[in-house]
C-alpha cells in the first residue's frame, strides 16, 4: 500500500480503537481496515505492543506537552497540564488503558525532559520534578481508568447497593458523584497543595 508509514498506522490504530476498544484491536484487524495483509504492517510496526506504544505516545503528545509559559506559575502550569492530559486520555476509547501499559519514547520523552528542566529552574530538584509529574500522571491515569471503566460497564449492571443501611455513603453521594470533574479537581488541588508544602524550606 503506497503511503503506508508508522504514523499512518498509529493514526489508523487510534481510529480503530474508538470503534472496537483495546480488547478488539489486533494487527490483523488493523491490516484489514487498511486493505493490506498483516505482513505489510511489520515493515513499520513489528508487534501489537509496538503499535500500542506508538498510540500511547500520540495520546500523550496531543495533550500539548511543553514547559510553562515564561510568567506562568508552576502550580497553574501543572493544573493546566493535568487537565489537558486527562482530556486527551478521555478523547480515545480505553485511552488510559493504552497509556498505562505502554513504554514512553520518541518525542514524548524529549518534551518530558524540557518540562523537568523548567521545573528545576522554578526551584524543584530533578528528583522532586520527576516524582511530582509521576504522581500526577498516576493520579490522572487511575482516575480516567475508573471513568472509562464505569462508562463501559454501568449500563450492564442491574443491581445497585442498598443505601438504606449506609447513611454516610448515601449522604456523600447525594452531594455529588464519586467521579467526574469536581472529584478530579479535588484530587488535583490536593496534589498541587501537597507539592507546595514539600517545597517550602
Amino acid at each position: 500500500m503506497k503511503g503506508l508509514t508508522r504514523e499512518v498506522l498509529i493514526e489508523a490504530g487510534l481510529k480503530l480503537l474508538d470503534e472496537v476498544g483495546l480488547d478488539g484491536l489486533t494487527v490483523r484487524r488493523l491490516a484489514a481496515e487498511l486493505g493490506v495483509q498483516s505482513p505489510a504492517l511489520y515493515w513499520h510496526i513489528r508487534t501489537k505492543q509496538e503499535l500500542l506504544d506508538g498510540m500511547a505516545n500520540a495520546i500523550i503528545l496531543r495533550a500539548g506537552m511543553a514547559p510553562p509559559h515564561p510568567d506562568e506559575p508552576w502550580q497553574e502550569w501543572l493544573a493546566r497540564r493535568a487537565r489537558s492530559y486527562r482530556a486527551s486520555l478521555l478523547a480515545s476509547r480505553d485511552g488510559a488503558r493504552v497509556v498505562s501499559g505502554a513504554v514512553r519514547g520518541g518525542d514524548s520523552v524529549r518534551h518530558f525532559e524540557q518540562e523537568l528542566a523548567a521545573m528545576v529552574e522554578r526551584g524543584f530538584t530533578p528528583v522532586q520534578a520527576l516524582r511530582t509529574i509521576t504522581a500526577l500522571s498516576h493520579y490522572i491515569n487511575g482516575h480516567v481508568l475508573q471513568e472509562q471503566a464505569v462508562a463501559t460497564t454501568l449500563a450492564e449492571r442491574a443491581e445497585r447497593p442498598d443505601l438504606s443501611e449506609l447513611p454516610t455513603l448515601a449522604a456523600a453521594l447525594r452531594s455529588g458523584s464519586p467521579l467526574g470533574d469536581e472529584v478530579f479537581e479535588y484530587g488535583l488541588t490536593t496534589l498541587i497543595k501537597g507539592t507546595e508544602s514539600l517545597l517550602r524550606p
